[in-house]
């Protein structure tokens, strides 16, 4: 297994159907904490993205979008409201098995960099905070991210936790 991050973009989707299949069920392993995709969708996302890695074939997955996305989440949104410019994670997910092996770590202070390096001054996300993520939760104030709002969603079945990060000038 590679640990670097790769790219992940529709032309490789589309022509590797067990590309686009291995990412998608990794996904919706845990469509509880980031939502079920659809093939279509995900290559709609991904075209959409600031940046979409992977690293292996499907051990890890982030997908995050700047502000001017066209994105209809309503986390997405909340943020949009609120901020002028950052960069939104809209999922990071690390199979079962390769947990442990500091990946999702790997790709936030990859995020990091490439964030900055294009003038982004914070990364924002979601945590579910009813039903519950205390795994998220801890792995966020780890990486300095902060409360800075909650909501009901989806009808008020979920709650969320909006974090942020602010980026450090010069990089770290």
């Amino acid at each position: 297994m590679s640990g670097l991050p790769t790219a992940v973009t529709p032309a490789a989707l589309s022509g590797s159907p067990a590309l686009a299949g291995a990412l998608l069920a990794l996904n919706n392993a845990h469509a509880r904490e980031l939502s079920w995709l659809e093939p279509g969708r995900l290559s709609d996302l991904v075209d959409q993205a600031f940046v979409a890695w992977r690293i292996g074939q499907a051990e890890a997955l982030l997908l995050t979008f700047d502000q001017a996305a066209d994105y209809d989440s309503p986390n997405f949104l909340w943020f949009r409201e609120r901020y002028p410019r950052f960069v939104y994670v809209d999922r990071i997910v690390v199979a079962e098995e390769a947990r442990g092996r500091g990946l999702a770590r790997r790709l936030y202070k990859d995020l990091f960099t490439a964030a900055q390096a294009a003038g982004h001054e914070r990364i924002v996300c979601e945590v579910n905070a009813d039903p519950p993520n205390p795994a998220s939760d801890a792995f966020h104030a780890e990486l300095g991210f902060v409360p800075v709002g909650t909501a009901a969603i989806h009808g008020g079945t979920k709650t969320v936790t909006y974090l942020m990060r602010e980026l450090r000038y010069p990089p770290a």
